[in-house]
């Protein structure tokens, strides 16, 4: 009985899962294109993305952040052993306005939509599009690496 138990609980040990989360609502690339520099202001800004993440002042000018991050996560568990990958990607927007406060400049990335499921042994990045790092440069880092999702921006 006491072997069976003990086989019954080596074999329910293993397992894997998958998980995948974000933070923030979503920013559309066409909404963004609708930003004007010299011509929107930031109270039409404030319509069409919400209210801002962040908010810098600049002196008299400042600039509002806006992001949507996915982070993507998947584990797998072997008795003792357990190998888990984070892929953490983020849409960012900087709209900058100028002292009476029209927009100026707008800055996006747009990446949140390549978050992945990796495991620790999974190509990413160029060296996944089969294109290798050349001689002495490093290959980009997965996000669970020191650069994370700053290396995006």
């Amino acid at each position: 009985m006491r072997l069976a138990l003990c086989l019954l609980s080596l074999s329910l040990l293993p397992g894997c899962f998958l998980s995948r989360s974000h933070l923030n609502q979503p920013i559309a690339p066409e909404t963004v294109e609708r930003i004007v520099p010299s011509s929107t202001t930031a109270g039409e800004v404030a319509e069409l993305l919400g209210a801002p993440l962040e908010v810098v002042q600049l002196g008299y000018k400042s600039a509002w952040r806006y992001e949507f991050t996915v982070e993507k996560q998947a584990a797998l568990f072997l008795f003792l052993v357990g190998l888990r990958g984070v892929d953490n990607q983020a849409d960012r927007v900087w709209v900058f306005f100028d002292e009476e406060g029209v927009v100026s400049h707008v800055g996006s990335t747009f990446a949140a939509d390549e978050a992945g499921f990796d495991l620790p042994w999974s190509p990413f990045g160029e060296e996944a599009a089969g294109e290798a790092a050349p001689d002495g440069v490093a290959g980009p880092q997965g996000a669970s690496g020191s650069a994370g999702a700053a290396g995006q921006q």
